[in-house]
């Protein structure tokens, strides 16, 4: 697929995509949100065919992602209830769509991560974040709030500090995202390549349908006492033990040698320089 606002670049089992809108620091409007959520639909075809196991999700040029376009909000301004409503729901499919793609999703962020780009993070299952950027749930600066964001910022970063960074709209650096689990590795930028392909290569060590299923599972359960989880969870390992990628997955530990899903994998270049796609 090609896209006027997003670049992607398949490498093996991985797709790298690519908010490519440097000028306007890669903010979103109407149309990155209706091919992200088209790229997410493809995507979500590609690993449920086995063909791709995981997506690094980066951001062209200085910033990752400043949140909303200034020109798409200077339109909203005119827009009805009930065109903002549309526009709202709109960003929340293309949310959850990336949110619920049954593979992993690393995200890599330089420069800031602002509004609706602090919810992009928030969707990523692994953040990499460079140590000089910047985190903000910024919307209330804008007499607004971080309301589509925030089923999937709050499973990130729980109640307490949203209370603090929603309200303030506070910008933070990645030190504190990592202390409140919106990150989960804060490294020097020129290390951000490294760091990403540390976690591509611990995911193609992991069976394709296990991680689809670890993923799926978190939320199931999350709420859930040990009681009421108990049904689903043995229910979900039993059949994980039998299926025939836990079989294969089993025999190759006992028999000392690599699962049939690793085998040509993690020896591969995929730890390529993603920044040269962030030209």
């Amino acid at each position: 697929m090609s896209y006027e606002f997003l670049a992607t670049e398949r490498d093996g089992p991985v797709e790298y995509l690519t908010l490519n809108r440097p000028d306007v620091r890669n903010a979103f409007n109407e149309h990155v949100i209706a091919e992200l959520t088209e790229w997410a639909a493809h995507t979500r075809d590609a690993a449920e065919r086995r063909e791709l196991r995981a997506v690094v999700l980066a951001g062209a040029g200085r910033m990752f992602c400043a949140g909303a376009d200034v020109t798409w909000m200077s339109k909203t301004v005119q827009y009805t209830e009930a065109e903002n409503l549309r526009d709202a729901m709109a960003m929340s499919r293309m949310f959850a769509a990336i949110n619920e793609l049954p593979l992993a999703v690393i995200g890599r962020i330089q420069g800031a991560a602002l509004g609706g780009g602090a919810g992009l993070a928030a969707v990523c299952d692994i953040v990499v974040a460079s140590d000089d950027a910047l985190f903000g749930f910024t919307e209330v600066k804008l007499g607004i709030i971080p309301a589509v964001i925030s089923p999937f910022a709050l499973a990130k970063i729980g109640q307490s500090a949203a209370r603090e960074l929603f309200l303030t709209g506070a910008r933070f650096p990645a030190s504190r995202a990592k202390e409140i689990g919106l990150v989960h590795a804060v490294v020097p930028a020129n290390e951000l390549d490294a760091a990403v392909g540390h976690y591509i290569q611990e995911i193609l060590s992991a069976g394709p349908e296990a991680v689809a299923a670890a993923k799926a599972l978190i939320p199931h359960v999350w709420e859930l006492t040990v009681d009421e989880a108990m049904q689903i969870t043995a229910r979900a390992i039993a059949t994980r033990r039998v299926s025939p990628e836990g079989q294969d997955g089993l025999r190759a530990f006992l028999e000392k040698r690599a699962p049939s899903w690793s085998e040509g994998l993690l020896n591969t270049k995929d730890t390529k320089d993603t920044k040269a796609r962030n030209r």
